[in-house]
């Protein structure tokens, strides 16, 4: 139970950094005198650095352990965030973002496929739960600087990451080893030739690009498109995480009753309506309510594919096919929020809702092909 309270802990550490530059940037881009567009590309250059980092986690895994890595990520991730807090120019984020990226891949896969092997369903909802905290956490920091020093507020989220890098270095010995059972060489063919795993990539990627979208262009979506004050579009997109944590809590409760399956296809539904019900909404209200049912939409999908994964899949390859997923996600984060980016640039900040219903179309379409397949 101790170590499943520290993985929990880690999650906070991996949902920390996510959020925070979406709420951050409508200060920072009109402050340094960037593009809206800008802050995507510090996104790919920092996710670049996760797809890499994902791909190579079966090995580091293997070689350093899960406990190490998660150490040594929520490490290089507090101290790139330090660096933020004290960047003097935009160059400066896009350098930190190499590290701070680099720091989230690996440990993502390691500590998923710990839980999906381990665990039931519940637990996986719950350890994204935390995922959740960690990035309503980062936004609702950073509102609160918004006024004096974007900076101060970066500085304040790498201290709370730094100090459960130390809680995880004063916890090692719990980490149990565990045993390599085939070869990395096999584990590759065989990932790459099963059945249904490029559906399963999918809807990593595409889930992903839904909810990272929201967080990078929801503030910006607000301020310009509702005319929201900074600070308050920074708040609201906060409810959007705590929408997801509170949504992952409950979902945990919810697989006693129905299948992962379910749980994916009803969330998908409610995150297309809650989307719809934003975009022709021009009350504050309405829009808080709506931002908190499209996390709670999206809670349930991440945890339960990848708690199918074993399951479907099999054990023997989940720590390759997790860590592919992982990528995958990265790459949604990476580049289709950047595409979007210039998208709303050249057309209208108006047309992103749209975009992220697309996404999340897309997004059971691939499922239902996963769900339908059996491993070969």
């Amino acid at each position: 139970m101790l170590l499943l309270i520290i993985i929990y802990l880690a999650f906070i550490s991996l949902g920390l950094p996510d959020s925070v530059l979406g709420s951050a940037w409508p200060i920072i881009h009109t402050e340094w005198g960037l593009p809206l567009d800008a802050a995507g590309y510090v996104s790919l250059v920092g996710v670049s650095g996760s797809i890499l980092s994902s791909f190579l986690s079966g090995k580091i895994v293997r070689r350093f352990g899960a406990a190490k890595v998660t150490l040594l990520s929520c490490l290089m991730t507090g101290l790139a965030l330090l660096g933020y807090s004290f960047a003097p120019s935009y160059i400066w984020l896009l350098i930190l973002a190499v590290p701070l990226g680099f720091g989230g891949g690996s440990v993502d896969a390691a500590l998923n496929n710990y839980v999906a092997t381990h665990y039931k369903a519940h637990h996986m909802n719950w350890l994204h739960s935390f995922w959740g905290v960690g990035a309503t956490l980062g936004p609702i920091i950073m509102s609160g600087f918004l006024l004096t020093s974007w900076h101060m507020g970066y500085r304040t989220i790498s201290l709370l990451q730094l100090s459960l890098a130390l809680v995880l270095f004063a916890t090692l010995r719990l980490w149990p080893k565990e045993k390599l059972e085939v070869s990395e060489e096999h584990l590759d063919k065989k990932v790459i030739g099963m059945k249904g795993v490029k559906y399963a990539l999918m809807v990593f990627m595409f889930y992903c690009m839904a909810e990272f979208s929201t967080g990078l262009w929801g503030a910006s979506y607000l301020v310009q498109i509702k005319d929201i004050a900074p600070e308050s579009a920074a708040r609201l997109v906060a409810m959007y995480y705590g929408g997801i944590t509170i949504g992952r809590m409950v979902s945990g409760f919810l697989t006693f009753k129905f299948s992962n399956k379910e749980l994916v296809r009803y969330g998908v539904y409610l995150s297309v309506a809650s989307m719809i019900i934003l975009m022709l909404s021009s009350s504050s209200g309405v829009i808080l309510i709506a931002l908190l049912l499209f996390g709670f939409g999206l809670a349930p999908i991440f945890p339960a594919m990848i708690h199918e994964t074993p399951n479907h899949f099999g054990k023997d390859v989940s720590q390759t096919v997790i860590g592919y997923q992982m990528a995958f996600a990265n790459i949604g984060i990476a580049f289709l929020p950047s595409l979007i980016g210039v998208i709303v640039r050249s057309i209208s900040l108006s047309i992103l809702p749209p975009i992220i219903i697309g996404g999340m179309l897309m997004v059971l379409m691939s499922a239902n092909k996963v769900f339908k397949m059996k491993a070969s």
